[in-house]
């Protein structure tokens, strides 16, 4: 055949350590049908500083791969909630093969065709809490690349028409395929008149959606006459592929025929069960009782010049013990993204006869539907059994009904399906499944009762249940309890639902409590982090007592707004939130660098330098820059709060001012300042080693373990480095008179330079004053 060879790539994303399923990136693929191979091109690549990250660290990174839905991934190995599915799917390691760039290569033979998801993460870190902008983080980068090569005008088998097809010598196989409409039971695929050099020398293989491959449903033709290979319970709606393998090393041309065969257990007049119940008894309209599939055989489609096509019979009669029901649509109702509720017409309470099951179709749109939770949910009526020992069971399986023409059997599992069982009975009235991120397309429920026996179960007699069925599509399983987040996640256009846990907990619906925190713990860590605020109160008397008001109300802000900030903070349950969680965290962020910022101001004493005229018309300086640092950091705030310059840069910019004060100082009076030894033993030193000690903690020692107790060390930290570093009260001397004042804009200063050099005592009044204007 005719190949074509498509090329998809995707954007390089960051990779993140595994915590939640809200961590991962997702990546979507969309494979064409008839593809025969795919392969996905997996680049990784370290970057540090916008350049490549060749000193980085080799970090595993793990790569998952599903079709028709993203990956239910645990590899924190956490339990997942009750009643829940875990469909499968492959993962893939990759490891470094250069210092700085790697790629991996995952191929799959006859992909099934459709969306095809990609999920990527790096291991789970150790929870460290960096400062942003502190220093070059090594970031991880992933690129999928996906080529796929697929085959072009494959020859297409007519239900009921013979194809004959001769193989040359130089071939190895033939491939065809039919597509399976609704209401399929049966798919019959037989090779006949298959002349060549040694008998017929073929194998016969039969997949649906793709391809068949080497461990596909297969068939030796030089054992079995008459070559016939069947599928009971084929898929609805979908192509299935037959490839015809010649045997290696047979030498010459093979000559066959092939033809298939459909049953269409919807028409009586094709293949008619031994019992159809009447639409009446199933309690629903006679519409939705008829044929809702294409008629087989109705019209034979034209042939093509390079084959021959002859019609043959499609057999009336179908094999016993068949059963071929009505399936009742359900009614869908979106109500917001990801929560649709299926409501079923005459329902939601069904009742099931005791002689034929209840089928019912769930329809879960293409892509749009992927991304959330299927439930389903069964509810026995005990009254309804009038004291007899039924059970209701239930079998979801999914783009086709599994009816069984034994009623005795209770699995949903055959050769090709696997189904999800659910049973309810008068002791276990309640059943519920879960199907996290569930393949789009049709989910069939079939519903049968079962009376208990001696030797299982046998078919009741006339007992009719009662059940109240529920099937709806929501975000996140039970919304992700109390201690968890269910949040809507998006990657390119597609959208996603998952859980983001908290205190502890972990798992699918945030209900694995291993390593969750107590109520305990969780109250001795929000006391911690709100009390610790108290220590602002004594640097809030210190400078009420020496005169700095502007500064006491800061603290007092911030003392305020940091204790109600951390109570609503917390990631457990002791939460108390007295307005919005981002006003808080704003204003928290505002007053820490505030207190930083009016402490260093005054440390400055900026009065005393500035050597002007006093007029009570002009502000003074520290006023002009309290206000003008509250306006640059509400600024650069909203820019970026984590940011690592938010906190330096004020801080370096108010020490500048203050080392160009206190240097002017020392020079005008050839003295070190701050003068007296005290001064620097007592205060400044042990104030600036407090505050050294409390950036460290912060940046280097803080993780998400310890979060608790060291950042309540760094608030008593910062706030006892406050009441040591906040200058005394400026100390004026008594004037001998009043003095005149000059008009113009300037600065008051009454200072008495000998007491603020510590060489008289503060309490003598001396003629060697200055005041200046």
């Amino acid at each position: 055949g005719l190949f074509v060879t498509d090329y998809f790539t995707r954007t390089p994303r960051k990779l993140s350590p595994f915590r939640s399923f809200a961590s991962i990136e997702l990546f979507h693929f969309h494979i064409p049908e008839d593809t025969v191979i795919a392969v996905w091109n997996l680049i990784t690549f370290k970057e540090q500083g916008g350049t490549f990250g060749d000193q980085c660290p080799d970090r595993s990174i793990t790569v998952y791969f599903r079709s028709g839905a993203p990956s239910v991934i645990n590899p924190l190995h956490t339990h997942f909630p009750r009643d829940t599915a875990v469909p499968g799917s492959f993962a893939l390691t990759l490891t470094w093969t250069l210092p700085n760039r790697t790629t991996g290569v995952f191929n799959v033979t006859s992909p099934l065709p459709g969306d095809w998801f990609l999920a990527a993460h790096l291991p789970k870190d150790e929870g460290k809490i960096s400062v942003k902008g502190l220093y070059e983080e090594c970031q991880y980068l992933f690129q999928p690349q996906l080529i796929v090569q697929r085959l072009v005008n494959i020859a297409v088998l007519y239900p009921g028409h013979i194809t004959e097809q001769s193989m040359a010598p130089h071939n190895r196989s033939c491939l065809y395929k039919v597509f399976v409409p609704s209401y399929t039971s049966r798919v019959l695929v037989e090779v006949l008149q298959c002349r060549g050099a040694e008998g017929c020398p073929l194998w016969l293989r039969v997949r649906a959606k793709a391809p068949p491959l080497h461990n596909s449903t297969a068939l030796d033709c030089r054992e079995h006459t008459p070559c016939q290979l069947a599928q009971d319970l084929p898929f609805w709606q979908h192509w299935y592929y037959v490839l015809v393998e010649k045997h290696p090393g047979v030498p010459g041309t093979v000559s066959f025929q092939v033809t298939v065969q459909l049953t269409d257990c919807s028409r009586p007049s094709l293949a008619r069960p031994p019992f159809l119940p009447s639409s009446a008894s199933m309690n629903m309209p006679h519409s939705f009782g008829s044929a809702g599939g294409l008629g087989l055989g109705d019209s034979p489609p034209p042939t093509t010049p390079n084959s021959t096509k002859h019609p043959v019979p499609i057999p009336v009669t179908s094999p016993a013990g068949e059963r071929c029901w009505p399936v009742r649509p359900t009614l869908r109702n979106e109500l917001d993204t990801f929560s649709v509720h299926f409501y079923i017409f005459f329902g939601p309470n069904v009742s099931v006869p005791p002689d034929r099951p209840a089928v019912f179709v769930i329809n879960l749109l293409p892509v749009l539907d992927s991304g959330g939770v299927l439930n389903l949910e069964l509810r026995l009526n005990v009254s309804s059994l009038h004291g007899e020992n039924v059970t209701v069971f239930g079998c979801l399986n999914h783009e086709v009904p599994l009816t069984s023409g034994d009623n005795a059997s209770v699995t949903c599992e055959t050769e090709s399906l696997a189904g999800f069982l659910l049973s309810v009975n008068a002791t276990a009235s309640l059943s519920r499944l879960r199907i996290p991120y569930p393949q789009t397309g049709s989910w069939y429920l079939s519903l049968r009762s079962l009376c208990a026996a001696e030797h299982g179960f046998e078919p009741c007699t006339n007992v009719t249940a009662e059940v109240y069925l529920r099937a709806y599509l929501s975000p996140c399983i039970n919304d992700c309890g109390i201690y968890g987040q269910c949040k809507l996640l998006r990657t390119n256009n597609y959208l996603y639902a998952a859980c983001e846990c908290k205190a502890g907990w972990n798992g699918w619906g945030c209900t694995d409590n291993s390593e969750a925190f107590s109520y305990g713990f969780q109250l001795l860590s929000t006391l911690l982090l709100c009390l610790s605020n108290v220590m602002f109160v004594p640097p809030v008397a210190i400078a009420v007592r020496s005169h700095y008001l502007m500064e006491a109300a800061v603290y007092i802000f911030t003392m305020f707004f940091s204790t109600f900030y951390h109570a609503c903070d917390q990631p457990g349950i002791v939460v108390f939130c007295i307005m919005d969680y981002d006003v808080l965290q704003f204003c928290d962020f505002l007053g820490s660098l505030m207190s930083v910022w009016v402490t260093v101001i005054a440390m400055a004493r900026l009065q005393p330098v500035v050597k002007q005229a006093s007029v009570g018309r002009c502000p003074p300086a520290p006023q002009v820059l309290y206000l003008l640092g509250a306006m640059l950091l509400a600024m650069a705030l909203q820019m970026d709060r984590h940011g690592l310059w938010n906190l330096l840069g004020p801080s370096l910019f108010a020490l500048g001012i203050m080392a160009v004060a206190w240097t002017a100082r020392t020079i005008r009076r050839r003295h070190c300042y701050p003068p007296t030894w005290k001064r620097w033993v007592f205060y400044l030193c042990p104030g600036a080693l407090i505050a050294a000690a409390a950036v460290l903690l912060y940046a280097f020692v803080e993780t998400e373990e310890n979060y608790f107790y060291i950042h309540s060390i760094w608030h008593l930290l910062i706030a006892g480095s406050v009441g040591f570093l906040l200058p005394p009260r400026a100390k004026t001397s008594r004037r001998l008179g009043p003095l005149p004042r000059r008009k113009g804009c300037g600065y008051q200063l009454c200072v008495n330079e000998q007491e603020e050099l510590g060489l008289v005592d503060p309490a003598v009044a001396s003629i060697n004053s200055i005041c200046t204007s």
